[in-house]
């Protein structure tokens, strides 16, 4: 999966990394007002919108969580430039401490990606260079997902632009929903409708359940709960990630949903233990009813499984997504800005997005590349790119110790909300604020 909100697990807190980020700021900072040449940065006004393709060797890191879409871009890109990319792949739990020590020693490479939650930590550190300019330059500059754009955006100035995306949505076997008198083609579109459904298909007994969860994953939960509070018009943060806004009406409706479902033994057994790491693994085994996927996990469906792919509705309607996965941007100490962003520009362009991206079944980073010639012949891929457009990705510099440390306060209120009784979720909700003010 794309991102690692979910199974492949994100590192829980900022760690060492943090503390060489912010050390390392003012002096990253201080590199990165380029003018605009090969030189660093990457700001000023004679940006080229293309770039340069003359031939440099350009350095470019990337989490192994996104290894397949990041070589496969790499690769197509080296085959057809001057340019040449150096890719390297770093393990996903030590990726934080690697760019960390980088930026103290001024030793970050020309280009690397980030888990999108995490890049407001690097933009507010100074370890991007301004992309601005070069970002409003592009023709489909107003095609580009939004969610991305924004969590890279930091005093006005864009830093980064999206490199792959991973959205959370519903995955229903058709299967089991015509065994279970339900009609294949009607997914739910209530939360009400969402529950209703997996009872049905949960009433057939044996070995089928209803649906799954990862009750023990706090970064499954971010990324599969919280587009229903959004479906309903809500934040689950304030503006600035300081302030949690999760003990809301409707938030409450979400885990009450829940709480049903485990009361009632609906879950497929394990949910109260999932840590993530097999989470994705159970509706493959064709067993569950309905359940919140990763999106990138379509590609790596049996072929005999017959399932339809639909948005996270609301209590009462609606539909939104958990935008993850990774940006990515030119670091503010790369002397080949130009040449860097040649890269960038490249892979957002259509061959990229529609002959690489696309042809691998992953989310395309533009909305106007939704309906294209992969997507066209599984219209589940087209439900997956449109929702780009209805997307969140949400904001806030402690993001990691608050909402994926297993010992955080999101996992408490996580489970104290619908493995326990929910009387102690105002309560759990200021933790989550505490952790995120901190």
């Amino acid at each position: 999966m794309g991102s690692t909100v979910g199974p492949r697990g994100r590192a829980g807190r900022l760690s060492t990394g943090a503390v060489a980020l912010l050390a390392a700021a003012s002096l990253v900072t201080a590199c990165g007002s380029g003018d605009g040449g090969s030189g660093g940065g990457g700001g000023g006004t004679a940006v080229k919108a293309g770039g340069v393709d003359d031939g440099a060797t350009l350095t470019m890191w990337t989490r192994a969580a996104t290894r397949p879409q990041s070589e496969a871009l790499v690769e197509a890109y080296n085959a057809s430039h001057r340019n040449k990319v150096e890719l390297t792949v770093v393990p996903t739990d030590d990726y934080q401490a690697k760019v960390g020590a980088a930026a103290g020693s001024r030793d970050l490479p020309d280009l690397f990606a980030s888990d999108v939650v995490f890049v407001p930590n690097y933009t507010s550190s100074g370890l991007f260079a301004d992309l601005t300019e070069r970002v409003e330059a592009l023709p489909f500059a107003e095609s580009l997902a939004r969610s991305h754009l924004e969590a890279g955006t930091y005093e006005d100035k864009k830093y980064v632009v999206p490199h792959t995306l991973d959205l959370s949505v519903l995955f229903y076997n058709k299967d089991l929903y015509r065994k279970a008198e339900l009609d294949p083609e009607k997914p739910p579109t209530t939360l009400a409708e969402w529950d209703e459904q997996a009872r049905a298909v949960d009433a057939l007994g044996g070995d089928v359940n209803g649906t799954f969860f990862g009750g023990n994953c706090g970064g499954c939960g971010v990324f599969t709960w919280w587009p229903s509070i959004w479906a309903a018009g809500e934040e689950v943060l304030n503006e600035d990630g300081t302030e949690a806004r999760l003990a809301s009406a409707t938030a409450k409706k979400v885990y009450d949903t829940y709480r049903g479902w485990v009361d009632d033994d609906i879950v497929a057994p394990g949910a109260k233990d999932e840590t993530g790491t097999s989470w994705t693994g159970i509706f493959p085994k064709g067993k569950v009813g309905v359940m919140p996927m990763p999106s990138t996990t379509l590609g790596l469906m049996p072929k005999d499984l017959d399932l339809g792919v639909a948005p996270i509705p609301g209590p009462d309607g609606g539909k939104s997504t958990f935008v993850g996965g990774d940006a990515i941007g030119i670091s503010a100490t790369s002397e080949k800005a130009d040449q860097a962003w040649n890269f960038l520009a490249w892979s957002l362009g259509d061959k990229a997005q529609v002959d690489v991206v696309a042809a691998h079944k992953d989310v395309v980073a533009r909305t106007d590349l939704a309906s294209n010639k992969h997507s066209a012949a599984d219209p589940r891929l087209v439900t997956v790119n449109e929702l780009v457009a209805e997307g969140h990705t949400p904001y806030a510099l402690k993001f990691g110790q608050t909402f994926n440390d297993p010992n955080g306060p999101w996992l408490t209120l996580m489970r104290d909300a619908v493995f326990g009784d929910g009387k102690s979720l105002d309560k759990d909700n200021e933790a989550v604020s505490e952790s995120l003010a901190d």
